[in-house]
């Protein structure tokens, strides 16, 4: 079936403010558990590779109740992460950005990432992102210089569900970013949310939309592999 790529954030310490962060767990379980129900593979990539941060808000009772999101980290899934630039993007169908505060920060402005995203979607591929994992997307433009997202439909973390205490230590307001180049929407009468832009570019809304916006995107591989092999046998 489809091979996805899930690009996770390495981390960001502000020693001063005593502020971790990095990647969200459930933003990366949730959406894998889809995937791999569907029978498509994730393999996982940061920019340095070896064991990323995970942000560990994600991990406490508040954010992970029933603490399945622990266990998983806990049991290595994530531990071992390939170099961005040991990644052939040509090998895969999707690629899938893992949101968490840390995406603001080093991912963000990766064009080693940029580079990787314009291949997979100039081959046919998908791009999604899900709460912070658009923040890359905000800055990768075409090969023709236009932004990617550029009047597309999109979603993303939410100005007004940022905790007070990190606002004036984020780098830039994804919100804002993502409502300058595209059309932004956070539909707040929905629970989940994940939004197509078109049909090679899906975003979710927050941790809350992960298993929505897994089965999004796992659905539209599905569709895709079987109709590759209609045009196979026909």
């Amino acid at each position: 079936m489809a091979k996805v790529l899930a690009v996770l954030s390495g981390g960001y310490t502000d020693e001063k403010n005593n502020y971790v962060t990095g990647w969200w767990a459930e933003e990366l379980f949730a959406p894998a558990m889809e995937l791999e129900k569907e029978g498509h593979t994730v393999g996982i990539a940061t920019l340095l590779g070896g064991k990323p941060v995970v942000d560990p808000l994600s991990l406490s009772e508040d954010y992970d109740p029933e603490g399945k999101y622990k266990k998983l980290y806990e049991s290595g899934l994530a531990d071992k992460t390939t170099p961005l630039v040991d990644v052939k993007a040509s090998d895969y169908d999707a690629i899938l950005i893992v949101g968490g505060h840390g995406a603001m920060f080093d991912l963000a402005h990766s064009e080693e990432l940029h580079n990787m995203i314009n291949i997979v979607y100039e081959l046919g591929g998908i791009v999604s992102a899900v709460c912070h994992g658009p923040a890359p997307l905000i800055y990768t433009k075409t090969k023709d210089g236009r932004p990617l997202l550029e009047g597309l439909d999109v979603t993303g973390y939410p100005n007004d569900k940022e905790p007070e205490e990190v606002r004036g230590l984020l780098p830039f307001s994804l919100e804002d970013e993502l409502s300058r180049i595209g059309n932004y929407s956070k539909a707040e009468d929905q629970d989940q949310y994940a939004v197509w832009a078109n049909e090679r570019i899906l975003t979710g809304r927050d941790p809350h939309s992960s298993e929505l916006f897994g089965r999004e995107l796992a659905k539209a591989l599905t569709r895709r592999e079987l109709e590759q092999e209609e045009k196979y046998f026909d």
